[in-house]
């Protein structure tokens, strides 16, 4: 406490300033007449079918050909792979074998304007391509996009076929794992490579497009196009490989049958309606805040802008260890129950400070028990919240994405996981929104408070009943 001195207020303000304005206003700059973006903001957010609407397209083989219902699972697996790479979190997509469809739903880009779906069909690319690389080297641009750089050993033309099962392990136990079935231009090249890198550190990894989905190690060199990949594997993601792998080396080419405009389901006007409503909603909450808990409250004011401004950025993708996602009306919902939260904490501050002024303690003292003995009560609160978002997230994201992952291999084993993007920009905005409570509504703001006790000792002004 001791080392917080009077300029800290004044720091932690200017840097919540900077980022706020960095996250809403964004960063770009014109290069040989193409603008690239450094930073984005709030123009830059893809807004959900619910609000903005979107296109609704159909794809099938080209020509006459009958894909298996196998192969149309494994081209489903490349758009899902392809829309969580985007961020595009709120989508529809699922397979007719009956008709050899793919229909996929998805929203319009950020700043659309012509709503052309002929256009906004060609985000998603022609069919992802295959590689197997030596190592996972990469790079990556100014604008966050990743390139491999491995030397490519194998594509999509040289995988014959890619299946799962169980095999036993060396301790008798049964594990899934993923088989390799290599064509004559394969095998060669295969056999090159896994005798160079086998007992190395260096994997061959393999990769969609520019997004890695495995990277095995090379036990021993495989000189008869059979491999065999292992790892923590159950039947689900056992299968999900096999059909990616599957996928780049398809025997026929996809193209778009149908594709039409999607009408917004709540309009943009609901939007407006919201965020209206939002912002009454937080200048009553400031009035209230301020006029009730004095300073406390003028430092809850400003920690709630930060925890917003923290929300848009994670929205918007502008933390480089996490993707963006796509906003939806839920995942406004998601926002603004995060800033209640944030609120409440602060309350429950502003009275442990009155209640430590109350029986005698000096300022210095009222404000440091205050926040210890209020941290116990928010994060109480807020870990049940962390809860819920994280399982949300994991029962209706990307399959792809991490929660996913983790809850598809224990509690969502027996029945599988939904893909329902609206419910997962909730979930995603409310763990964001908790995460910045912590760093705002309680960091920064005993940072904030405790600076400016060096400022204004009126006990008054925290609640107290004397100077």
């Amino acid at each position: 406490m001791k080392k917080i001195g009077k300029p800290t207020f004044f720091i932690v303000v200017a840097l919540i300033i900077l980022f706020a304005a960095s996250a809403v206003i964004g960063l770009d700059y014109l290069y040989a007449d193409n603008t690239k973006v450094v930073i984005k903001g709030v123009d830059d957010i893809r807004l959900g079918i619910d609000i903005k609407g979107g296109v609704d397209v159909t794809f099938a083989p080209a020509g006459d050909f009958d894909a298996t219902e196998a192969q149309l699972d494994a081209a489903t697996e490349v758009i899902k792979t392809r829309l969580s790479s985007l961020g595009i979190n709120d989508n529809e997509v699922y397979s007719d074998a009956k008709s050899d469809r793919i229909i996929v739903r998805f929203p319009w880009q950020a700043g659309e304007s012509d709503f052309d779906p002929e256009a906004a069909v060609k985000e998603l690319g022609e069919m992802a391509e295959l590689t197997f690389r030596k190592g996972t080297d990469y790079d990556t641009d100014d604008e966050g996009n990743v390139t491999p750089t491995g030397e490519i050993v194998l594509n999509g033309e040289d995988i014959a076929e890619a299946g799962y099962g169980q095999q036993q392990d060396d301790y008798g136990d049964l594990q899934w794992v993923v088989s390799l079935s290599l064509n004559s231009s394969g095998r060669q090249k295969f056999a090159d490579a896994t005798s160079e890198l086998a007992g190395t550190s260096t994997p061959i990894s393999i990769w969609m497009d520019n997004t890695m989905i495995s990277a095995p190690s090379v036990n021993n060199a495989i000189t008869d196009g059979n491999a065999i990949i292992t790892g923590s594997f159950d039947s689900d993601s056992a299968k999900k490989l096999s059909d990616q792998i599957n996928s780049g080396a398809l025997p026929f080419k996809m193209e778009t049958k149908s594709f039409k405009t999607i009408s917004p389901t709540m309009g943009e006007g609901s939007l407006d309606a919201i965020l209206l409503a939002a912002a009454i909603a937080f200048a009553l909450i400031a009035i209230y805040m301020i006029v009730l808990y004095r300073v406390p409250g003028v430092v809850a004011v400003i920690a709630l802008c930060g925890q917003i401004a923290g929300s848009i950025a994670a929205v918007t993708g502008w933390f480089g260890f996490m993707p963006g996602s796509t906003l939806t009306i839920p995942g406004i919902a998601g926002i603004i129950l995060s800033v209640g939260m944030g609120v409440d904490a602060n309350i429950i501050t502003g009275e442990r400070i009155k209640e430590e002024l109350r029986t005698g303690k000096s300022l210095d003292s009222a404000i440091r028990v205050a926040y210890k003995r209020a941290f116990s009560a928010i994060l109480d609160g807020n870990i049940t919240n962390v809860l819920i978002a994280v399982i949300l997230m994991g029962a209706f994201g990307v399959p792809s994405s991490f929660f996913s992952k983790i809850l598809n291999s224990t509690i969502f084993r027996m029945f599988g996981a939904t893909t329902e993007g609206v419910v997962y920009s909730f979930g995603f905005t409310l763990l964001a929104g908790v995460v910045c409570n912590f760093i705002f509504g309680v960091f920064a703001s005993r940072l904030m408070v405790t600076s400016l006790s060096k400022w204004a000792g009126n006990k008054k002004l925290y609640g107290g009943d004397e100077k």
